[in-house]
C-alpha cells in the first residue's frame, strides 16, 4: 500500500513571489489571467500573454511578434512599460496590451480624415491612447 505524501511547495528563494496578473487586450472580450514571478521581465510577460491569447482562440488575431506590442499599466501613467523591467517592480497586477501604432505616410487632409474614421472603427489596432485621442478628435470636429 502506497502512502501519499503532501506536495511540497517549491522553494521561492531567488525566484521571487508569484503574482496573478490580468491583461486586457483592446477589442477582446475579457482579460487574460495567468501567474508570473515578480522577477519576470515585461517582454517575457508579453510573450506569455500572446501565447495564452492565441491558445484560447481569442479574436481579433494579434500575431506573435512581441516587437509589435506595448504593455501599459492600467492604473497609473500613460507611458508604456520598459520591456526590460521586472513586472513586480511596478506594484500593480492589471495591465493593458496594445499594438504599437503604425507610422503613416503624409497624406492630404481628406485622406487623413478617411483613415482616422476607418481606423477608429477597427478594433485592436494601435494603442488605447491613440484610440481615445482619435475618438475625442472625431467628436470635437463633428460640430
Amino acid at each position: 500500500m502506497r502512502m501519499l505524501l503532501p506536495k511540497q511547495k517549491k522553494s521561492q528563494t531567488g525566484k521571487g513571489n508569484r503574482l496573478l496578473i490580468s491583461i486586457t487586450v483592446i477589442g477582446s472580450a475579457g482579460p487574460i489571467r495567468f501567474v508570473v514571478n515578480e522577477e519576470d521581465i515585461v517582454s517575457g510577460v508579453i510573450v506569455t500573454a500572446l501565447k495564452t491569447y492565441a491558445r484560447e482562440g481569442r479574436l481579433p488575431i494579434l500575431g506573435s511578434d512581441i516587437n509589435n506590442f506595448l504593455l501599459y499599466c492600467s492604473l497609473a501613467g500613460t507611458d508604456a512599460l520598459n520591456p526590460s523591467m521586472t513586472i513586480g517592480s511596478i506594484g500593480v497586477r492589471n495591465f493593458m496590451l496594445c499594438k504599437k501604432p503604425q507610422t503613416e505616410k503624409t497624406n492630404t487632409d481628406e485622406q487623413q480624415k478617411h483613415e482616422v474614421s476607418s481606423s477608429s472603427s477597427r478594433k485592436g489596432n494601435g494603442s488605447w491612447k491613440a484610440w481615445l485621442n482619435k475618438s475625442l478628435n472625431l467628436k470635437v470636429s463633428s460640430h
